[in-house]
């Protein structure tokens, strides 16, 4: 019979930490350092070799945390050396591993006893450990990053020419109402103050792609009449034109990669999210990207949990809080549920009705956006769980018939215990209790709601 031993492993930036423990939590061999180099992974292929030369018919479990993309060297190495050696593999979520070893009310943080705890994570949850689960979108998830990255380098640029443009040339702000068109960029890139502008001639301007004669004479009129302090300032004038040409550059590169990014990503699944009304082509790439496979996930409850967008409540003693969004899991997540319901109020009748529905009973319009959000959420899911386009008259039946088991398990639950309290069977309230004001007004409520509802 083969014997567990957990191999913990705590990543650093170019190196990382090594415990050996057994399925009692003894320390089989002391915590060892190894460097994130060839030598560094053939060090720890040798000591693989002498430890299960050592210990004959011994099974490993090796996990390391998600440490946002350090940890791929050593994990995919020691995917390999499951060809050689009877090695399982994980990848943790931090957030279990730092719960669990709060739990232990571990005082001080170093990278052994990290190590240690990931270890321990193991041995006292292994129902929360899924060995080997390879994920073949890690690429396009890194270029789901980098896209991101280049959008909000856009936006920055984007304001800070429009802090710019107001004191060398503001009479082209009329035009950026709607954001900046490629036209008013280009047009910047030649013509980057209203001094410059002034002294163009319309029909070399109106050369520029989408600026018609008289949109040009209109334009060279305005910057005459300019109220611009900076339009001689040639400093501001190289920044401004500088600045334009790096946007449409980063509009260039950013279709480029989104093209890739489409190519790379032809999956059925997102076909399928793309005919539910307000998912683009971008939003359902986005979001398998980050669902990976639904088969992950047994129940919507889990995926809701999973990206931070399910309810909570708290209720401890005297105080209550009300019900929240938990904002738990992964923000990229909610960043593009959050786009779509915005999308969806406007061409979506299901969720524009749902929206507007909550907005009349006086809920805040940022919680229905989030209410919506979760119920997107939910409708992906049926809709990648059943593999079927999305159809309202299906959300409909579904809505109905849960309406219907609530409404019978309500009336169940009050035929049975009657007017009884259920967390107080055992005892009624006692007048004697040494309990709060705010605890003797709610239970002088709920006994006058019972005396009412018994008359």
């Amino acid at each position: 019979m083969e014997e567990a031993y957990y191999l913990g492993i705590d990543v650093s930036k170019g190196y990382a930490d090594f415990v050996m423990l057994d399925a009692r939590k003894h320390c089989v061999q002391e915590s060892f350092q190894l460097d994130d180099t060839f030598e560094g992974h053939r060090h720890l292929y040798r000591y693989l070799e002498k430890f299960y030369s050592d210990h004959p018919g011994a099974k490993v479990c090796a996990a390391l945390e998600s440490t946002g993309g350090y940890e791929n060297n050593w994990y995919h190495t020691l995917v390999k050396y499951q060809g050689f050696f009877n090695l399982e593999t994980a990848r943790l979520n931090p957030l279990g591993v730092h719960a669990n070893s709060r739990a232990d009310m571990k005082r001080n943080i170093t990278d052994r006893i990290s190590a240690r705890s990931v270890a321990e994570f193991m041995i006292s949850h292994p129902e929360k450990v899924t060995y080997q689960c390879q994920d073949y979108l890690s690429g396009l998830r890194k270029q789901w990053g980098f896209l991101q990255m280049l959008n909000k380098q856009k936006t920055q640029l984007l304001n800070q020419l429009e802090s710019l443009l107001y004191g060398a040339n503001p009479e082209i702000l009329p035009y950026c109402k709607d954001g900046k068109p490629e036209w008013v960029l280009k047009l910047l890139v030649r013509y980057p103050t209203a001094g410059h502008l002034s002294r163009a001639r319309a029909a070399t301007v109106a050369r520029i792609p989408y600026v018609s004669l008289e949109r040009a004479k209109e334009l060279i009129a305005g910057a005459k009449e300019s109220v611009a302090s900076c339009s001689g300032d040639a400093v501001t004038g190289q920044l401004i034109a500088a600045i334009a040409k790096q946007i449409l550059d980063l509009k260039k590169l950013i279709a480029s990669q989104t093209e890739i990014m489409a190519r790379e990503c032809s999956l059925p699944e997102v076909e399928l999210l793309k005919t539910f009304p307000g998912i683009s082509d971008a939003s359902a790439i986005g979001l398998m990207l980050q669902i990976q496979s639904i088969e992950r996930f047994s129940s919507v409850k889990k995926l809701s949990s999973f990206f931070g967008l399910h309810p909570v409540f708290k209720v401890s003693g005297d105080g209550a809080s009300g019900f929240r969004m938990s904002k738990q899991g992964n923000k990229e997540v909610r960043r593009i549920l959050f786009m779509v319901v915005l999308n969806a109020i406007l061409c979506n009748p299901l969720i524009r009705d749902l929206y507007h529905e909550r907005v009349r009973k006086g809920m805040n319009k940022m919680a229905a956006i989030g209410l919506c959000m979760h119920k997107t959420l939910r409708i992906i899911y049926g809709m990648l769980k059943n593999n079927t386009a999305f159809d309202a008259e299906i959300d409909r039946k579904n809505r109905e018939k849960a309406l219907k088991v609530q409404q019978e398990k309500k009336e169940g639950e009050q035929k049975e215990k009657g007017s009884q309290n259920k967390t107080r069977r055992y005892q009624d309230f006692d007048p004697k209790a040494p309990i709060s004001k705010r605890q003797t007004k709610k239970r002088r409520e709920w006994e006058q709601s019972q005396s009412v509802n018994n008359t």
